[in-house]
């Protein structure tokens, strides 16, 4: 059973992923009038207390590495869509789904991993909360 607390941060957390959905994307963008993928992981983590850096590689430089068998809700997922280097940062939301802000064109929505595991490297998870 799980404590109070974990719930009540479970919620917290929730809340903070679901404030942030629907918003367009826009590149550089850290606002509720848009936001790049960045801008949306920072801000879900503000809501909670954290101040993560304002881009994605530099937000990888951030908590602790866990494997992709370990990742629990709220934990960060960093792509590779290329170039060989962090370019993608979503927050795993549970049941192989992310909450994110997709490229240009798109909203902050929530996605199944499927897709993003057969197009795109996965260049590592990261537990900041």
């Amino acid at each position: 059973m799980a404590s109070r607390s974990s719930q009540m941060m479970d919620q917290r957390l929730t809340s903070a992923i679901n404030s942030g959905l629907g918003v367009p994307y826009r590149y550089g963008g850290a606002t509720m009038s848009g936001f790049d993928c960045s801008g949306y992981t920072s801000h879900v983590y503000s809501q909670l207390g954290v101040k993560l850096p304002r881009d994605s590689r530099s937000q990888y430089n951030v908590g602790q590495s866990v494997s992709m068998s370990e990742m629990e809700k709220g934990d960060l997922i960093f792509f590779d869509t290329g170039g060989g280097r962090i370019t993608h940062v979503g927050i795993y939301v549970g049941n192989n789904r992310m909450a994110h802000a997709p490229s240009s064109g798109g909203k902050s929505r929530i996605d199944s991993l499927d897709w993003y595991k057969k197009n795109y490297r996965i260049a590592g998870v990261k537990r900041v909360l």
